[in-house]
């Protein structure tokens, strides 16, 4: 026994046998780590996806998930993507889309657009700021350029009209209102109830209550005083809020000269 040990520890000192062991030891390290890449870099996992698009504050059914083969890497490399068909749908509890998302067709599912339903708030009054309040515009698809303006962008309004000897007046009369919302003609969301809705009839404002009188006077007025003419900007638009406000005084004035106003007055109390 002896004998074995000493020959070991002799084979051991020799500084041939050690360099050859530590690099038959690199080898062997190498070969399972690549090994191990390669297998992580080519292993799939079924991740849930969009089987039809769905609309914002949609509840999420089974029969709108599918499921898609992916390489595990896609899911690791993106911690906002949804890997697990539990967080998207489940008997546990109700998952709804989030109220300013719209999953389109085919999609994955992200942590952002996905969120338990009894924290989702369809009615879109209730997102209106203190002080404000809600005023609706008749519209149709050409007026929203085949229906390209959405909850959340910002537009300008312009105002239509002629004067007593009939020439026209054109002008932009409030400038950066947010659309709060977009129905059709049977008052479906375009952005709750994607699937259902037809084309745009109205287009839905929060604005702050002393414009919400003259705004309401104008579409009143629509008939046959004046035309509302929304005009949609670019991205930044939308991207950099600011203040809605009347662009007009003149506009103003020959609105308010078509409608009386209700002097003030003490409501007794009973």
């Amino acid at each position: 026994m002896g004998n074995i040990v000493t020959t070991l520890k002799r084979f051991l000192s020799n500084k041939n046998t050690v360099t050859i062991l530590g690099v038959l030891l690199g080898l062997v390290v190498l070969f399972i780590g690549y090994n191990y890449r390669v297998s992580t870099a080519v292993e799939t996992i079924n991740i849930p996806y969009a089987k039809r698009a769905l609309s914002a504050a949609e509840e999420i059914t089974y029969d709108a998930v599918g499921t898609m083969e992916v390489l595990r890497s896609t899911v690791n490399n993106n911690k906002m993507l949804i890997s697990d068909m539990n967080k998207v749908v489940s008997s546990a509890q109700s998952y709804c889309v989030t109220e300013n998302s719209i999953i389109p067709e085919g999609s994955f599912f992200y942590v952002d657009q996905v969120k338990n339903c009894n924290l989702v708030n369809k009615n879109v009054l209730r997102n209106m700021p203190d002080g404000y309040a809600p005023v609706s515009i008749p519209v149709d698809l050409q007026s929203t350029y085949g229906n390209s303006m959405f909850p959340g962008d910002y537009i300008d309004l312009y105002a239509k009209m002629q004067t007593e000897d009939g020439l026209l007046i054109y002008g932009e009369f409030v400038s950066k209102l947010p659309i709060m919302d977009v129905r059709d003609s049977n008052s479906h969301s375009i952005r709750y109830d994607l699937n259902n809705a037809g084309a745009p009839a109205l287009l839905m404002f929060a604005v702050p209550k002393d414009l919400y009188l003259l705004l309401s006077k104008a579409v009143i007025l629509a008939d046959n005083i004046v035309e509302l003419v929304p005009v949609p900007g670019n991205a930044s638009y939308s991207s950099e809020p600011g203040e809605t406000k009347v662009q007009s005084e003149f506009l103003r004035q020959e609105i308010l000269k078509h409608t009386a106003s209700i002097p003030d007055e003490v409501v007794p109390s009973y």
